[in-house]
C-alpha cells in the first residue's frame, strides 16, 4: 500500500485486515533530520522563498508535526496503536543548530510528541554537554545501549540502555546502539565508552525478555549495512528502525532497498529493517502485526513523502519563523553566483570526486596558497548540500559547511599523505564521510581491494607538472581542524603532522570568499580521484 496518501480509510483497512491478529503496531519514524527545522529544497538546502512560492519544498518540522499528528490521530480513533521514534542526528546542519544549539530541537521535538530517540553522532557534536541538553530537555527517553556513562558527570544517568513504552495495554521493548566510530566522526570525549553494538543488544533484549517483553524493537544509529548485519546477528528483534546513513528504502527511484528491507535471522525470524532517508523530507510508517505470543506475523509500509501537498503546523510554522528572524539577515546575503548547480550529494562525495569537493578543496588550497601549502585534503562527509545554480547565499554556503571548523594548515611526509588516503577509502562500501576530496593531488581508488590496499598512483604537481608522490618528501597540506585532530579516522594528520597551525579562518568564510572572487563558478571535475 502507497502510504503517501494516507487516508483514515486507508488506515482503518490496514487495521480490519489485521484483526485476527492479537496487535498491530504503527510506527511513525524519522532519522538524521540534521536541523532541517525549516522546510528544505530539492538538494536538501532550506527552501528559498521562490521554491516556497512555487510548491517546490519538502519536510521541516512543521510539515513533519502535521503528519505525525494527523496519521496518530487516525490511527487511535479506528483504535489502533502507534509510537512515533527518531534514529537519531538531530542536531547539526544549519544556522539553526548554529544559533539555537539544541534548544530549538527540544521545543520541536517535544511539540511533535515523540515517545522515544536513539543517540546520533551529532548529538556529541558539543561534547557531552550539547546531549545533556537534550536529555534534559525533552518529556521522553533518550537511549543508546552501548554506551558505558558511568564516568561522565555530565551524562550519567541521563541516557537509558533500553525502554519498555506501554502501548495499548502491551509491553513495547526499545534497545539501542550508536556507531562505534562515533570518537573519529564526533566529540563524545574521553569519559563517554562505547562498547560492541551486537553483544550489548543481545544482552539488552535478555534483560527485556526476562521482564516479559515479547515485542522488541532496535532503534538504532549505525547505518543500513550494519542494521542488516544486527537483524541477523540479535536474537529477539522484531524490528530495526535506523539511522546514519540517510538510507532511502522504498518502490521510489533512487531507493537503496525495500521498505521495510526483510532480513533473514540467525534464529529463523525474518527481521524488518527499515530507514526514512533524511533531512524531514519522509516520514517512515512501519506496520506490524503480532500474534498473541508476540510474533511477527507481517510487516508493511513505505515512507510518506511530506511534499508541499503535506500542510505544514500552523503554530509550529509560527514559531519557527520567529525563531528564524534574527538570522535572516545572515542567510540572505548574497555572496556568489553559481552558473550551474554545485553537485555536494552525499553519494557523490563520499564515492569518488564531486563539483563540491572540487570547489571547497580548491577554495582551501587558494586561501593558503602563499604559505607553501601545495594539497588540499577535506572529508566528503563535511559537505552536506548542494547548492543550486544561481545566486548563492551566505545561508546555502553554511547549510553546505554547517561544523564551524577552521582551516588546518600543517607538514607532512609523502607516505602519510598516502596513508591518509587508504584512511578515506577505508570504508568506501559503508559510504562513510571520511573519504577524501582534494586538490594539488591526484589518486586512484580500488573499493574491490582490501582496506589499506585500496590507493595507488597518487600524484601531486610539481613545475606545472604532475609527478609520483615521494613518500620521504615533505609537503604542505590543508584540511581542517576535525581532521588535523584525528576526526573521521585521520589519526595520521594528529601523531605524524609538523608545525600544524588549526586556528586559520572558518571554512565556510574560506568558501564564501573564494566563490565571491568568481564571475560565477562554473563546477567541474578536473579528474583528481579515480576510482576503478
Amino acid at each position: 500500500m502507497n502510504l503517501r496518501f494516507l487516508t483514515a480509510a486507508s488506515v482503518a483497512a490496514l487495521l480490519a485486515g489485521s484483526a485476527q491478529a492479537e496487535m498491530v503496531l504503527h510506527v511513525l519514524h524519522t532519522n538524521d533530520l540534521h536541523s532541517r527545522i525549516e522546510p528544505i529544497n530539492k538538494y536538501d538546502s532550506t527552501c528559498e522563498d521562490e521554491a516556497i512560492e512555487a510548491g517546490a519544498c519538502f519536510g521541516g518540522v512543521a510539515r513533519v508535526a502535521h503528519k505525525v499528528h494527523e496519521l496518530r490521530d487516525q490511527i487511535r480513533a479506528e483504535g489502533g496503536n502507534v509510537i512515533v521514534l527518531d534514529a537519531g542526528d538531530q542536531y547539526q546542519g544549519s544556522l539553526f543548530y548554529t544559533t539555537y544549539k539544541g534548544k530549538d530541537v527540544v521545543e520541536f521535538m517535544t511539540d511533535i510528541g515523540y515517545d522515544a530517540m536513539a543517540v546520533g553522532n551529532h548529538e556529541f557534536d558539543d561534547g557531552p554537554e550539547g546531549l545533556a541538553l537534550l536529555a534534559d530537555g525533552v518529556d521522553f527517553p533518550i537511549v543508546s545501549g552501548n554506551l558505558d556513562l558511568s564516568r561522565s558527570n555530565v551524562l550519567k544517568g541521563k541516557i537509558e540502555d533500553s525502554v519498555i513504552l506501554d502501548v495499548g495495554g502491551e509491553k513495547i521493548g526499545i534497545v539501542s546502539a550508536l556507531a562505534l566510530d562515533t570518537p573519529e566522526t564526533s566529540s563524545p570525549g574521553a569519559n563517554v565508552i562505547f562498547k560492541d553494538d551486537v553483544e550489548s543488544l543481545r544482552a539488552d533484549v535478555d534483560e527485556l525478555e526476562a521482564e516479559g517483553v515479547n515485542k522488541i524493537i532496535a532503534l538504532t544509529h549505525v547505518g543500513y549495512l550494519r542494521d542488516q548485519l544486527l537483524a541477523r546477528e540479535v536474537a529477539g528483534l522484531d524490528a530495526v528502525i535506523g539511522g546514519h546513513s540517510h538510507s532511502l528504502l522504498g518502490d521510489m527511484d533512487g531507493a537503496e532497498g525495500p521498505y521495510p528491507t526483510m532480513v533473514a535471522a540467525a534464529d529463523g525470524a525474518e527481521v524488518p529493517v527499515a530507514q526514512a532517508y533524511a533531512y524531514s523530507k519522509y516520514l517512515g510508517h512501519l506496520v506490524l502485526t503480532f500474534d498473541d505470543d508476540g510474533r511477527l506475523l507481517k510487516a508493511e509500509g513505505q515512507p510518506v513523502l511530506l511534499d508541499s501537498s503535506v500542510p505544514e503546523n500552523a503554530e509550529i510554522a509560527a514559531r519557527v519563523k520567529e525563531m528564524a528572524a534574527p538570522i535572516q539577515e545572515l542567510r540572505q546575503k548574497v555572496v556568489a553566483e553559481a552558473a550551474e548547480t554545485i553537485d555536494g550529494d552525499r553519494a557523490s562525495c563520499r564515492a569518488r570526486e564531486c563539483a563540491m569537493g572540487v570547489l571547497v578543496a580548491d577554495a582551501m588550497l587558494d586561501r593558503v596558497k602563499d604559505q607553501g601549502i601545495t594539497i588540499a585534503i577535506t572529508n566528503g562527509g563535511g559537505l552536506r548540500a548542494s547548492i543550486d545554480a544561481g545566486p548563492v547565499t551566505m545561508g546555502e554556503i553554511y547549510t553546505v559547511l554547517p561544523f564551524q571548523n577552521t582551516l588546518a594548515t600543517f607538514q607532512l611526509a609523502g607516505a602519510d599523505i598516502v596513508t591518509a588516503l587508504e584512511n578515506g577509502a577505508s570504508q568506501y562500501e559503508e559510504v562513510a564521510g571520511r573519504f577524501a576530496q582534494v586538490a594539488g593531488l591526484k589518486y586512484t581508488v580500488d573499493p574491490a581491494a582490501e582496506p589499506g590496499q585500496r590507493i595507488s598512483d597518487v600524484m601531486v604537481q610539481q613545475d606545472g607538472d604532475w609527478v609520483p608522490i615521494d613518500p620521504e618528501a615533505v609537503y604542505g597540506v590543508v584540511s581542517n581542524n576535525y581532521m588535523r585532530g584525528g576526526g573521521d579516522g585521520y589519526s595520521i594528520f594528529a601523531t605524524a603532522a609538523r608545525n600544524a597551525y588549526d586556528f586559520g579562518p572558518d571554512l565556510a568564510e574560506v568558501l564564501a570568499d573564494y566563490m565571491a572572487g568568481q564571475q560565477a563558478y562554473q563546477p567541474h571535475l578536473p579528474g583528481r580521484i579515480t576510482v576503478k
